[in-house]
């Protein structure tokens, strides 16, 4: 069973996505808020497996929430929801590790599948978000997703790659996920041609 919090300041929505994701046999919401700063001081005590966090609360944003359970280095898996593409607020997702970033009019079977995707190790990027505010002078590729891209480049194998940087091929594949969602692509070859075109490599 996945322990999760929500944090979402609209009631209604916070009540309506609270109860349809505990109907999930495997999902247990163990705790919800309706600001930042109380979400965060929940966080800390109940420390749940994931937290999707709304981007624009009272007291403290989702973003700020986020940066601070990265500064204590708490294992959460963090999906943020947002209603608008806003450059600085992707920027700051990249910058906090967050691992999805999706719009809240998304689908709820679309969020439990981000759930899903997140515990495994990938990291989930709306495309519609992406695709809106990406640019060639920010790079949302970590170090290590563009060590990854640079093999790709060469044309080698998730096996030949996970060889050469000295990681299993389960992480390069989980790198190279994370690659086409915050590249907004479906392939190597489409977040090559972006990388390429944005002069990253």
């Amino acid at each position: 069973m996945t322990k999760v919090y929500l944090a979402e300041d609209q009631e209604m929505l916070n009540t309506a996505l609270s109860t349809l994701l505990d109907l999930e046999d495997d999902i247990d919401i163990i705790g919800s808020a309706t600001d930042g700063a109380s979400a965060f001081n929940e966080i800390i005590k109940l420390k749940p497996e994931v937290v999707i966090l709304d981007i624009e609360m009272p007291k403290m944003t989702g973003l700020e929430v986020a940066k601070e359970i990265r500064a204590l280095k708490l294992p959460i898996k963090i999906i943020i929801l947002t209603t608008f593409a806003q450059e600085d607020y992707f920027e700051k997702a990249v910058k906090y590790d967050v691992n999805a970033y999706q719009l809240k009019d998304s689908p709820t079977d679309q969020l439990i599948d981000t759930i899903h995707q997140v515990l495994e190790g990938k990291t989930i990027f709306s495309p519609e978000l992406v695709k809106t505010v990406i640019s060639s002078e920010k790079n949302p590729l970590t170090p290590r997703e563009m060590d990854v891209l640079k093999e790709i480049n060469t044309g080698d194998s998730s096996k030949e790659i996970a060889s050469k940087i000295y990681l299993s091929e389960g992480t390069v594949r989980n790198y190279i996920s994370s690659i086409l969602s915050k590249t907004g692509t479906k392939s190597r070859i489409e977040a090559l041609n972006v990388a390429k075109n944005n002069k990253w490599i």
